[in-house]
């Protein structure tokens, strides 16, 4: 089961970090946040991991996608969020 402790806690991560990427334009500083953001998944509620990446093993950990996947994330969060 998905709670909403769970969404509102990865929404919260995932938002801030999201918005520190996009207007980032040190290489570095983004290589860091998609770190903090893979380490983060692998602890993140299996069924949430699961809900926001449609199944897709390597959702937010893929570098050459993470800016469409970070903000698809943060997209679905915020659709659970109404939805609680």
């Amino acid at each position: 089961m998905i709670t909403k402790h769970s969404i509102e806690t990865a929404y919260s991560f995932l938002h801030q970090k999201r918005n520190v990427y996009i207007h980032s334009s040190l290489d570095w500083q983004k290589d860091d946040i998609e770190y903090a953001i893979s380490c983060y998944v692998d602890d993140m509620s299996k069924e949430l991991y699961e809900s926001i990446s449609d199944g897709r093993a390597d959702f937010l950990r893929d570098h050459k996608r993470f800016g469409d996947d970070i903000t698809q994330a943060v997209e679905r969060l915020e659709t659970y969020l109404t939805k609680v």
